[in-house]
């Protein structure tokens, strides 16, 4: 039987006078990999923001393996067992990759247990651990993203949202970064991944959340997404076929 991880139930959330959340629902469960797609200013970045605490939500509810962690801070969901990798990699770029890593672990206190966190993201991101000592801001887009989400990765979650990890990189970066989710879900990690390439992302997904300015309009398996004209037209850029 499926085990329901996250249940987010009619969430709102505003910026000032901006409604940017609508009432959105959504269930992602233990070992999924679920999208939310839409263009910019859907929502998605917002409702990554509202699990991890760090937009406040004006209603509804977010619960983690059946705790409610709505009003909770983001230091309490971090030790919970939620990760997120943000929008435009947000690496310390005077820090080495190594203590970027380390800031990862902040709420970790088992240093034997840091050490083997350590070792599974240098096996992840074998190009990490050549450049450990570097300092971040010199490392490629495509390393930073990397650092990114071994960072994330640090902390040991259960559920790693990652936002817009393809953004900005070359096409055959793209495809390592999303062979790398699909290692990462294959270790036990279950992911919530925001992705304006709609394509890759449903792709490797299980389901999918269509999100249009603050409300999830469409929500079926990423199979069935694929082939939905709407989808097709407004996403990925094709219309209907035949």
């Amino acid at each position: 039987m499926a085990v329901k991880m996250l249940e987010i139930r009619e969430l709102s959330a505003s910026y000032g006078s901006i409604q940017a959340l609508k009432g959105i629902s959504l269930e992602v469960f233990k070992g999924e990999i679920v999208t939310l797609i839409g263009s910019n200013g859907a929502g998605k970045s917002t409702t990554l923001g509202s699990i991890i605490g760090i937009v406040p939500s004006c209603g509804g509810s977010i619960v983690f393996e059946g705790s409610d962690i709505t009003k909770l801070k983001p230091s309490d969901i971090t030790k919970l067992g939620i990760a997120a990798s943000p929008e435009g990699r947000e690496v310390f770029g005077g820090l080495s990759v190594q203590d970027n890593l380390k800031i990862g672990a902040y709420t970790r206190k088992d240093k034997r247990e840091i050490a083997d966190s350590f070792e599974e993201v240098y096996r992840l991101f074998p190009r990490l651990r050549e450049r450990k000592k570097q300092a971040a801001g010199t490392l490629s887009g495509g390393e930073q993203q990397m650092l990114a989400i071994g960072r994330a990765m640090m902390s040991r979650p259960r559920l790693l949202l990652l936002d817009e990890p393809s953004m900005g990189l070359s096409p055959n970066l793209v495809d390592m970064v999303f062979e790398l989710i699909v290692r990462i879900r294959e270790g036990g990690t279950t992911i919530l991944l925001i992705e304006q390439n709609a394509n890759m992302a449903l792709q490797i997904a299980d389901r999918g959340y269509v999100l249009e300015t603050g409300r999830v309009i469409l929500s079926d398996s990423a199979n069935r997404l694929q082939t939905n004209d709407m989808v097709r037209k407004a996403y990925l850029g094709s219309g209907k076929t035949g």
